[in-house]
């Protein structure tokens, strides 16, 4: 397959700006694989899909306040500093990328927060974007984290046309988020809200859970045409033996496994036996799946609608299959349901 069969024309005003106003009540389209039927419900109806013994494998993954703003040393420019991910906890060593990057030097001092009661270094040069920042300060590790917190924004992606707002600090993340770690939210497990997650415990449906601390590669573009030669970022993931053992108990019954995001898809394809068992694991993923690909565990998939020639509708095509969801993404388009991250949802079934 090729980057170009994945371009589509998509409508400005159909990438939502917001989320709804309640988690499940976004829009549903339900797509049967092998009677290629659609269906259009409400998110909460996928109750009715779902029954005692299947399992729903979600994210637990929690993002954190990313985005900073300083101001450089000397000149006062204003630079964003997004953070990616802790590279050394004791040194305060992180790997960030800054905007604008020519102005960033080795050496260079950031400053942030009013009273500049934070200070970066920069003493490393990655990329032509990527810099390694050590933050100079003196307070304990829990002191430091709780800075970053009050002085960070919620990293929503640059897409979204619109300032960050005090709502999208509790609507970036979803209700099963515990472990910190992601820049970039799994967006599928938005659209559970708490009662929701209740009713569906009380019908008989598990939910296990996994994390992959999923980082900006979600987002960024894929720039050759061959799509073998993509190379994806490498996320941290953790599979624990409790997860696995149920997932495979509810194979083992014939039970619906249902990934909720292509961020579960990933970690759970990255830990396969040979005989299609989930493994437990720990470590990092730089899986790239995209058509044909044969899946191993999960049987039915919760997936937003994603932008053109981006590597998350590349991985739900290989699921639902890509004439399919050419289908099905024109039927959205026509049926104006919302795109990317705050919007809808659709659930892939056998």
């Amino acid at each position: 397959m090729k980057l170009s069969h994945f371009k589509f024309n998509l409508p400005v005003d159909l990438i939502a700006e917001r989320p709804p106003k309640n988690r499940d009540e976004s829009r549903l389209m339900v797509v049967h694989k092998k009677t290629e039927k659609i269906e259009h419900k409400m998110f909460k109806d996928i109750l009715d899909y779902f029954d005692d013994g299947d399992v729903m494998i979600v994210n637990n993954t929690k993002v954190f306040p990313a985005r900073l703003y300083g101001t450089k040393e000397k000149t006062g420019a204003r630079i964003e500093v997004f953070l990616l991910r802790e590279l050394n906890r004791e040194a305060r060593l992180w790997d960030v990328l800054v905007d604008p990057a020519r102005k960033i030097r080795i050496g260079n001092k950031l400053y942030f927060g009013e009273d500049d009661n934070l200070v970066a270094e920069v003493i490393d040069n990655t990329t032509s974007r990527g810099r390694t920042l050590r933050f100079l300060y003196d307070g304990t590790y829990d002191e430091f984290k709780k800075t970053i917190e009050s002085l960070g924004e919620t990293p929503l992606p640059r897409v979204i046309p619109r300032p960050v707002e005090q709502e999208d600090k509790e609507r970036y993340q979803t209700v099963f988020a515990k472990r910190e770690g992601a820049v970039a939210a799994p967006t599928a497990g938005m659209h559970f809200s708490r009662h929701l997650v209740k009713r569906l415990e009380i019908k008989g449906v598990d939910f296990a859970e996994i994390t992959l601390h999923a980082g900006l590669g979600n987002f960024r573009n894929v720039d050759v045409e061959d799509l073998s030669k993509h190379k994806m970022d490498s996320e941290e993931f953790y599979i624990s033996e409790q997860t696995a053992n149920r997932v495979n108990k509810a194979k083992e019954q014939e039970k619906r496994v249902c990934a909720i995001g292509t961020t579960t898809m990933r970690a759970i394809e990255s830990s396969v036996s040979i005989s299609g068992e989930l493994k437990p694991y720990e470590g990092w993923t730089n899986r790239f799946i995209y058509p044909p690909y044969d899946f191993s565990v999960a049987n039915a998939m919760v997936s937003n609608f994603h932008l053109p020639q981006s590597t998350l509708m590349m991985m739900v095509s290989a699921f639902a299959g890509f004439d399919l969801l050419m289908k099905v993404y024109k039927t959205a388009i026509k049926e104006k349901y919302k795109f990317f991250t705050y919007g809808d949802a659709m659930l892939i079934l056998d």
